[in-house]
């Protein structure tokens, strides 16, 4: 009996840490793909309204891993779903980057975008963080890749027309600074990761 418990303790914590890492790397490459968008602004190979379209795909892929790990889980199949997603941005950000389309790095438009997709990426470190540190439980991380689904839906609409304003900047701040309370808050309750 004794043996029976052990072992189904090793296999749930296994399975728990395989959730906590498919949660966490998803969001890492979430980082990884803001930053390929970053970089593609800063070197001109990404006009800001490519920027604004690949950040819609990046809100699609938000809300998906909101969906998915809802019931704080990510399922075989669920991961599948995420992969494919993430996949097919990937693929977008490559086309966009070496295509004939060039952004000028220097615009004030870009450099806004730069600095919202740089924010961007911050705030999914941070949410990283939370996971690999137990501070964030699956269902906080669903509700924080939701409201970044929302900066992100900001962000493309933002820059669509291939301009990103000073007041459309602003309105995305406002966003992003209600996501960075948020990712605090979530950070700092009660609620750890078991496992």
């Amino acid at each position: 009996m004794k043996r029976t418990l052990i072992i189904s303790a090793v296999f749930i914590g296994a399975s728990v840490g395989a959730f906590a890492q498919t949660a966490a790397s998803t969001v890492a490459r979430d980082v990884k793909q803001d930053q390929r968008i970053e970089s593609g602004l800063k070197d001109g190979s990404l006009s800001t309204q490519e920027a604004a379209k690949l950040q819609r795909d990046e809100a699609k892929v938000d809300h998906l891993q909101a969906k998915e790990l809802k019931d704080g889980k990510i399922t075989p199949a669920e991961q599948a779903r995420l992969k494919a997603a993430q996949d097919k941005t990937s693929q977008d950000i490559y086309a966009a980057k070496h295509n004939d389309v060039k952004g000028n790095p220097q615009s004030a438009s870009s450099k806004r975008m730069q600095a919202d997709v740089q924010r961007n990426v911050e705030q999914q470190k941070r949410v990283e963080g939370g996971i690999q540190n137990g501070s964030l439980t699956n269902h906080e991380v669903a509700k924080l890749e939701r409201g970044q689904a929302r900066v992100d839906r900001t962000e493309a609409a933002a820059g669509r027309d291939g301009h990103v304003s000073a007041l459309e900047q602003k309105r995305v701040q406002r966003k992003e600074n209600r996501q960075s309370k948020k990712i605090f808050q979530q950070k700092h309750d009660a609620q750890e990761r078991k496992g």
